[in-house]
């Protein structure tokens, strides 16, 4: 018979995060980083819609993206227009927006998938309903299986919102998970300890399930609209800021507005929207990792353009390893 001696320190085999257990010799991880490198060659790289992004961004699995912006300045616009770019490249997307229903959220993209105006006064005339349900329906052909939405609004449990991210990227495969926006997702404005902990668990369960998570949220109302953001700006908890690994803040170039609605054209060659990236935590590119990307505003579509007179894109051809996209007309003359 073998017995176990008393005098063993039986505490120290119960706390499995015991310091020592976690310190290695450097040169251990030698092999794991030689395999590192053949990982991420074959990495499946997620871009950006704008292809001036490439050398600068990209979606990593198992991170978190926080977009901010203030109130009425394109952040859904933006992030729903990344979705259909991330669809194009052959991913699954579920956006959950707890402010706007399921059918707004289609419109919308419908438009900016069409490539045209659904909604002008021309496609709304007699005769012509038949033409935009033709879009409609091609767009809902192009989404089968690639985009999901989850049909809730107003204020939701942060328990239950990570419960369904979780659901989405282990039982349906869906890789890149909107949440618009963190606001809905926490009681109250000041709970700075609900916020941290709902951004922590969004990071838990991106690295736990090797998804991609965004969070759209707010910034502080600035003194004055047209001040450019920082990452200092962002509201609530300075979590939100530390704990993701990327940080986009969205900014509309209200003095560009101003000016042209009195005639002025002094900024008339600035952009119509700003995505400033103020952090990404895993860069390892050859461009700037924290990129300053200018964006035009194509009214027609409702798409955002990396250049002045640029055609809208058209999504419907992947290009799972680069950020390359068929112009509308050019595909219109293809097919």
């Amino acid at each position: 018979m073998n017995l176990i001696q008393d005098d063993i320190d039986f505490e120290s085999y119960l706390n499995a995060d015991a310091p020592h257990a976690n310190v290695r010799q450097a040169s251990e991880y030698v092999p794991a980083l030689c395999d590192s490198l053949h990982a991420d060659r074959q990495r499946k790289r997620v871009y950006l819609p704008w292809v001036k992004t490439k050398e600068n961004f990209d979606f990593r699995m198992g991170e978190v993206t926080v977009w901010a912006g203030q109130n009425g300045h394109g952040k859904s616009h933006v992030t729903n227009m990344v979705a259909l770019s991330m669809m194009g490249q052959g991913e699954r997307v579920c956006i959950a927006n707890f402010e706007a229903k399921p059918l707004t959220t289609m419109r919308k993209m419908a438009r900016m998938f069409s490539g045209v105006n659904l909604f002008s006064a021309e496609a709304m005339a007699d005769g012509q309903l038949e033409h935009v349900k033709r879009h409609y329906r091609d767009f809902g052909d192009w989404c089968h299986d690639k985009l999901w939405l989850y049909d809730q609004t107003g204020t939701q449990r942060g328990s239950k919102v990570m419960g369904m991210a979780r659901y989405c990227a282990k039982e349906l495969g869906i890789k890149q998970i909107f949440i618009d926006n963190l606001a809905k997702c926490i009681k109250d404005e000041d709970d700075y300890n609900g916020q941290k902990a709902f951004v922590d668990e969004a990071c838990v369960v991106a690295a736990e399930e090797n998804a991609h998570i965004h969070i759209v949220h707010h910034l502080k109302k600035p003194p004055n609209e047209a001040d450019r953001p920082d990452k200092n700006h962002v509201k609530g908890s300075g979590s939100i800021v530390d704990q993701p690994d990327n940080l986009m803040l969205v900014w509309r170039n209200k003095p560009k507005e101003d000016e042209r609605k009195t005639g002025g054209h002094t900024k008339a060659d600035e952009a119509d929207e700003f995505v400033f990236c103020k952090k990404q935590r895993n860069f390892e590119g050859i461009g700037e990792g924290e990129p300053t990307i200018g964006l035009w505003l194509h009214r027609d579509s409702g798409q955002f353009l990396g250049a002045a007179h640029e055609s809208p894109l058209s999504f419907q051809k992947p290009y799972p390893h680069r950020p390359v996209f068929v112009r509308a007309d050019e595909f219109a003359e293809e097919v």
